[in-house]
């Protein structure tokens, strides 16, 4: 402006435009259940692992759990169908394990806030609907395969024909890799990646992310709390295999980060373009003090060796895995 120009009299001074403008996002942050920081000048961030009505969670409250986050694009993941079989540990497997219901519910969420949801397909693997239902929500729509969680060999027919129906569709399939529960043979997924080099994979959970450490030998611990050693079947599978994936969501994937935070930040260094976030949280506050989707997301952020690398794993590698 030149300095000789009179003001106008309705012009504003930066701080009085701030105030204004912090005044306007608060009263719509209340409105929406939103951080005013969280609707328009937080950087995106996409969560690839969510759940409807998770442990009794209603999806209002998920909703509202994932503005406080500050996440800006949510994957739901549905569940199978109840059944009672081995593949379901005789039911104690269904909803996840956790309540969580399924593609119906998934799709008309992410129908009814389209810019901020998206939704997968899933279904119990050895039923025989299961490639007709999985394939019914692809055509509509669905990004990814998953979560797969169910008492299953990784490498078995059932399994086979979601990775040639997930090939088909240019879609990854999630799966919740836990010792003796769900997914079994992890030591033995890489001729699965060898076989289906176009699928891509992404691995979460208890025994994926225990596996980062080469000393890791019991498997039954799943938790594990000691300092890693570089080299584990997760880590060597990131390394040798360009269409596997880490998603770091729930406490399985926060520990992996804060067990050894000095590995941490080499493993994220290393794994730039691979790795996701995932909330994967029950609680409904989206607060630090007890979510592990704002934890993890502050651990990425804290962890991360780079700017550039917190971008790729909050939102930019999501973005090109999921093509959004």
């Amino acid at each position: 402006m030149d300095p000789k120009t009179p003001k106008s009299p309705i012009s504003l001074s930066r701080r009085q435009f701030i105030a204004g403008t912090s005044l306007l996002l608060s009263a719509t942050a209340l409105r929406l259940n939103a951080s005013p920081v969280s609707l328009l000048f937080a950087e995106p961030i996409i969560d690839i692992h969510q759940h409807t009505d998770y442990m009794g969670r209603t999806n209002d409250m998920l909703v509202a759990h994932q503005r406080a986050m500050g996440v800006t694009k949510t994957i739901l993941l549905p569940s199978g169908r109840p059944v009672n079989q081995a593949s379901t540990h005789f039911g104690k497997g269904n909803g996840l394990q956790a309540k969580a219901t399924g593609n119906a519910i998934c799709q008309a969420l992410a129908k009814k806030y389209p810019k901020e949801f998206l939704y997968g397909a899933n279904e119990v693997p050895d039923i025989p609907e299961a490639i007709q239902e999985i394939e019914r929500y692809l055509k509509m729509g669905a990004c990814v395969i998953g979560e797969s969680k169910f008492g299953v060999e990784c490498d078995s027919p059932e399994m086979q024909k979601i990775y040639e129906l997930a090939q088909a569709y240019n879609v990854p399939v999630l799966m919740h890799w836990q010792y003796e529960m769900y997914n079994y043979g992890l030591d033995r997924f890489h001729t699965m990646l060898e076989k289906y080099p176009k699928v891509n994979f992404i691995g979460h959970s208890q025994t994926w992310w225990a596996n980062i450490d080469k000393n890791h030998t019991d498997q039954s611990v799943l938790y594990p709390k000691t300092k890693v050693t570089r080299g584990g079947i997760t880590e060597q599978l990131l390394s040798n295999y360009d269409n596997i994936y880490g998603d770091f969501s729930a406490g399985s994937g926060l520990g992996s980060l804060t067990r050894d935070e000095d590995h941490a930040r080499w493993f994220l260094e290393k794994h730039q373009d691979r790795l996701l976030f995932g909330s994967d949280c029950t609680d409904i506050t989206g607060h630090i003090d007890n979510c592990f989707g704002a934890k993890l997301i502050d651990a990425i952020k804290r962890l991360s060796p780079s700017k550039k690398i917190e971008r790729k794993i909050l939102y930019h590698n999501a973005k090109k895995l999921f093509r959004l």
